[in-house]
């Protein structure tokens, strides 16, 4: 199957924890973002199908991915999907269930870096909400980023098969999340999440891992694996960085 991937362009954004699965798992997929609009590319084939009336189960909003005749919206969903057709998942129900579980708390922690500059709405501007994004980024500087990233630490060094990986014996597709969660933050708050991260080891070991894999090596090498930048979910400014 060739899989078609719709995301916004110009960054990686919830998109880029779909991407590094269907990398990882060697998926041929067809990335929209990247093409350019004389290929078919770009905003328009995915605001067609978002407004399209015949599709039976739409998405709310990207990323979204097209499988044969299937439309699959939400980050964590389509990870759901992938996972056992990539092996990127445990095959057990109660191993497939805890790796969803993660991945939507993975979810959770990706809407609270994004309202650390956007606290207000999505609508308005960063420099439309420049004091309160201190007033938020400073709360989960001191609580949640620690609060977060410690639990993520406490489930890997807990993980029975004591392998490194969050779910059981092998990596899986919440691994591949948790090392773009480290390696956003590195970018948007250097200076924080260095000190949080000095309390998780296995967290960036699991980083380091991760983008050392083969076939991750090779997409970002690719040119194809967008930078980091100020349009995305992970965004530095430093007077959020404290």
């Amino acid at each position: 199957m060739i899989y078609q991937l719709y995301y916004w362009p110009g960054i990686q954004g919830r998109g880029e924890f779909v991407r590094l699965a269907l990398e990882e798992g060697a998926a041929q997929y067809v990335d929209y973002a990247l093409l350019p609009s004389e290929q078919g590319g770009g905003v328009a084939p995915m605001e067609r199908l978002l407004e399209d009336p015949s599709v039976q189960y739409p998405p709310f909003a990207p990323p979204f991915l097209k499988a044969g005749r299937r439309l699959i919206g939400q980050t964590a969903n389509i990870l759901l999907f992938l996972g056992g057709r990539l092996n990127l998942a445990p095959k057990d129900p109660a191993g497939k269930l805890w790796a969803h579980q993660l991945q939507l708390t993975v979810t959770d922690f990706v809407v609270e870096i994004h309202d650390t500059h956007h606290p207000l709405g999505g609508g308005l501007y960063y420099e439309q909400q420049k004091p309160a994004a201190r007033r938020r980024a400073q709360e989960f500087r001191a609580e949640r980023l620690p609060k977060f990233l410690g639990y993520f630490e406490r489930v890997l060094q807990a993980n029975p098969a004591r392998k490194g990986w969050m779910v059981g014996a092998r990596l899986s597709y919440v691994d591949l999340s948790m090392a773009q969660i480290v390696a956003g933050l590195r970018f948007a708050f250097p200076r924080a999440s260095r000190k949080a991260l000095d309390a998780c080891p296995g967290l960036c070991a699991l980083h380091d891992t991760v983008f050392a894999r083969p076939r991750i090596r090779r997409y970002v090498a690719s040119g194809r694996r967008l930078d980091f930048n100020n349009e995305g979910i992970f965004r530095h400014y430093p007077e959020l960085d404290g």
